[in-house]
């Protein structure tokens, strides 16, 4: 964990802030107690809604040949 003071903290927030986007923590400190917890937001995951996904693949023609027919199809007729 890196500690800074407050001062540094307002010059290099910039810094900061993409120190602890990249995962480390940062503690500020004031006077040199602790004040403030600088941390990556976690974001939470929405769970994947399974009537909704099979709704839309069911609509999903099947394909009649495989991905790797397909992608030399691609590549020989240039359409990449």
């Amino acid at each position: 964990m890196t500690s800074v003071n407050l001062a540094d903290a307002k010059a290099h927030l910039s810094e900061l802030v993409a120190q602890a986007e990249a995962g480390e923590d940062i503690c500020i400190t004031r006077r040199g107690k602790p004040v403030a917890h600088l941390t990556k937001v976690q974001t939470q995951r929405r769970p994947v809604a399974l009537a909704a996904l099979r709704a839309v693949t069911d609509t999903m023609p099947m394909q009649t040949i495989g991905a790797g027919e397909f992608l030399r199809q691609m590549r020989d007729e240039s359409r990449y």
